[in-house]
């Protein structure tokens, strides 16, 4: 039986082991973790012990589901422990066999397939063991998430944790599809989304990222700070740190004027255009790496979802294959929604005490936050680290892979509330186990971990002044209000996305899944509820009937953009001034605007603050700098968007309180990031302490990307070193260094170990 993934913590402590005490350090002995170097596989004694785990584990649930189910009887412990044995053995012979010709069934069912199946083996074990009695499949679908709860309720009990359960579901993937021998050390990026190098330096000082802070104890890594562009999101960021560049994008989402359309960059359709728009097909995955919970796929072959990816163009292989490590083992489905519930009652539990502390800024955390939370925390993050751990025993050269747990708690939570350092600590613990699997690759691997950008708090635009900045701008300029695009969060596209990328293909599990999907569809992929289709659909040019908005405005993070559609270009200052007098100097004295961008005809770019006005072009000020708050780098990255072919009519940045480092969200969330101001533009990197380091800080995520061509290059990957300059970012970058130089093709490779 396989056994729980996690130690639970649902009254408040972190998951994970706590640093340098001596369970800690007991535990790391016993795992063979002490040296970098060590290997030591689990011992028989410790299996031993899982088994006996999951066998009781088992017969519990059996004895508990006969009191409450009138279809489950069970004649006493010995007929329970007789049954639980009986559905192991049952497993060990089935499970294989259905791996093997009913996988891709599994994935295009999203797992349902797993748990009718091990209801079933549960029904057919009740049939060969006497005195149990299992009178339905149905009943054998509950005995089986039962099964898992008790599973999960006994390992946190006696502290156990399965990471050799892990591997060896990793290891039948690597035996079953081939692994990549070679002296050539690969590299797996692991992204914490939104997570700013202040939040995890104080993270670490308090014991929530064990993990990091070993590493960082023992020398094998250091950690830096580097500096985002202006928009400090993820679409912009990872096309920035995937394929080297990120020009005109301004923002999450923005209103493309030659298309006639909103564009967001989580959406499939989006993201695929966003990614053909800025690839030169040698992004930093494009030799045989893989992108796993990605917005964009940095080239890979090996793409899972990725939301460049789902819609199944360039798909290198079949789906089922990326998901085997998962659906390797008979329960982790089962687990996976265990602890997926587990998660929910913890947002619940959360979220009553902030209303009942009435902890300020706070939010509406109503139904359905909860599910997209426990997606991002529980169920994501499972297939994410199986997958992950997958590739590394595969060999892959370079992997990369987005954690959207920490972001997402903390939009709604804060971004140092207690419920967001405990999803913190768990992200923490599946490093730990990600650098346990890499022991026993096929290679030497190095971990890389870092942000794409950080998150500032504060209460929203709209707590702040008493009205959207949607309703301003309509009040401002007399245009009647009408529906704005609103902030969809990243972890709820990546489960539109898991179900857009289950229906991909030719098989015809997939053409019925796009069949039973084909209301629920916008631009091709799977949006669930009518309400946001619609306005999706309101503002997509292939499904409007009627002239474009007279004006869209649209909030990413702390950043608004006003766009006036019907007219075919970028309105000038003095025309905006002519047709809508009230707008800027109605916006200008908000308390929640720090900075607006327009372009003059005269003077061209102009930003214009509270008290005072700066242009860009002549570098001259006046009155008090509205830029000043923002950082030395606030001028030119501004510049630099302004340059971008979407850039809004008006951009609006949120304003910077430089005591608390608070600013508003343009959008209904307390943590935030899009713009500049405070920690959401200084995110981190940690990486290994043998490698370059940059003499000068990084600034802007083209740059970053650079670095981590660099990195590759140096570690021996002869694809990235064929130049001098092999990331050159595109002109109007903020900055840029220098990389490695050439270097002789490696020829350490032994080359595949694929069977036949």
């Amino acid at each position: 039986m396989s056994l729980a993934i996690e130690i639970k913590s649902w009254t408040g402590r972190p998951e994970g082991p706590v640093p340098k005490d001596a369970c800690h350090l007991a535990r790391r002995v016993a795992k063979g973790v002490m040296r970098e170097n060590e290997v030591v596989r689990p011992n028989r004694l410790r299996r031993i012990g899982r088994i006996a785990v999951g066998w009781i584990a088992t017969a519990m649930a059996l004895r508990l589901l006969a009191l409450v189910l009138p279809g489950v009887h069970v004649d006493g412990w010995v007929a329970a422990l007789a049954a639980a044995a009986a559905i192991g053995i049952l497993n060990w012979l089935i499970w294989p066999l259905f791996i093997r010709f009913l996988l891709p069934v599994t994935v295009l069912s999203l797992g349902l397939a797993a748990l009718v199946i091990n209801g079933a083996v549960i029904w057919l074990a009740a049939k060969l063991v006497g005195g149990v009695e299992v009178a339905s499949l149905l009943d054998g679908i509950f005995l089986a998430l039962a099964m898992a709860a008790a599973n999960t309720l006994l390992v946190a009990l006696l502290a156990m944790d399965d990471d050799d359960v892990y591997l060896h579901h990793a290891r039948l993937a690597a035996r079953r599809f081939g692994s990549t021998k070679s002296d050539v050390p690969g590299v797996v990026f692991l992204e914490i989304d939104g997570l700013a190098h202040d939040v995890l330096r104080r993270a670490l000082r308090n014991g929530e990222a064990p993990t990091m802070s070993d590493w960082l104890d023992r020398g094998s890594h250091r950690m830096i700070e580097w500096e985002t562009d202006w928009s400090s999101q993820t679409g912009a960021c990872q096309a920035g740190l995937l394929h080297g560049s990120n020009v005109n994008i301004p923002a999450f989402r923005w209103w493309d004027r030659a298309r006639q359309t909103v564009v967001v960059t989580n959406h499939p359709k989006d993201a695929y255009h966003i990614e053909r728009e800025h690839s030169d097909k040698r992004g930093l995955l494009a030799f045989d790496g893989a992108s796993r919970c990605n917005i964009v796929s940095g080239d890979a072959p090996h793409s899972l979802l990725t939301m460049s990816t789902v819609l199944g163009q360039g798909r290198g292989e079949s789906i089922g294959r990326e998901y085997f490590v998962y659906f390797a083992s008979p329960h982790n489905f089962t687990r996976t929604l265990v602890l997926a519930v587990g998660h929910i009652f913890q947002e619940l539990w959360y979220a009553s005490q902030q209303r009942r502390a009435d902890v300020r800024p706070r939010i509406d955390r109503s139904w359905p936050y909860p599910l997209v939370r426990a997606y991002a925390t529980a169920v994501q993050r499972e297939i994410q680290v199986q997958v992950v751990i997958g590739d590394i025993l595969a060999g892959r050269p370079a992997i990369y892979t987005t954690f959207l747990g920490y972001d997402e708690v903390a939009h709604h939570s804060g971004i140092e509330r207690r419920d967001t350092l405990v999803v913190l600590a768990g992200i923490d613990r599946q490093l730990e186990r990600i650098a346990m699997a890499a022991k026993e690759a096929p290679r030497p691997y190095r971990l890389v971990v870092l942000s794409d950008h950080g998150q500032s708090q504060g209460a929203t635009f709209k707590q702040r002044i008493g009205v959207s900045l949607n309703d301003l701008v309509h009040e401002l300029t007399g245009i009647p209000a009408s529906q704005t695009p609103k902030h969809q969060s990243e972890a709820l596209w990546a489960l539109f996305g898991v179900l857009t990328e289950a229906s991909a293909g030719g098989s015809a599990v997939a053409k019925a899944l796009r069949f039973a999907t084909r209301r629920h569809r916008v631009d091709e992929a799977v949006v669930l509820g009518r309400e946001r289709r619609e306005m999706m659909q309101g503002h997509r040019v292939e499904s409007r009937t009627e002239p474009p908005p007279e004006v869209v405005v649209m909030g990413s993070g702390c950043l608004g953009l006003v766009y006036f559609p019907r007219h075919p270009a970028r309105l000038s200052l003095e025309q905006i001034e002519s047709l809508y007098p009230r707008l800027l100097p109605g916006l200008r004295k908000q308390p929640g605007v720090g900075f607006m961008l327009v372009r003059s005809e005269r003077h061209g770019a102009v930003v214009i603050g509270p008290h005072g006005t700066r242009y860009l072009d002549s570098n001259l000020v006046e009155g008090v700098d509205p830029l000043a708050p923002f950082g030395p780098n606030a001028a030119r990255h501004v510049k630099r968007g302004d340059s971008f072919e979407h850039v809004a009519d008006i951009m609006i940045n949120g304003s910077f309180d430089p005591d608390t480092e608070e600013v508003p969200a343009m959008e209904e969330l307390v943590g935030s990031h899009g713009g500049l101001g405070g920690t959401q533009a200084r995110p981190f990197v940690l990486f290994p302490a043998e490698w370059a380091a940059p003499e000068k800080p990084i600034v802007g995520a083209e740059e970053m990307h650079a670095w981590m061509r660099r990195w590759l290059a140096d570690s021996g990957h002869a694809d990235f070193a064929k130049t001098e300059d092999p990331a050159k970012p595109p002109s109007g970058s903020p900055s840029r260094f220098p990389v490695a130089q050439a270097r002789a093709r490696d020829r350490r490779s032994t080359g595949s170990t694929s069977p036949g």
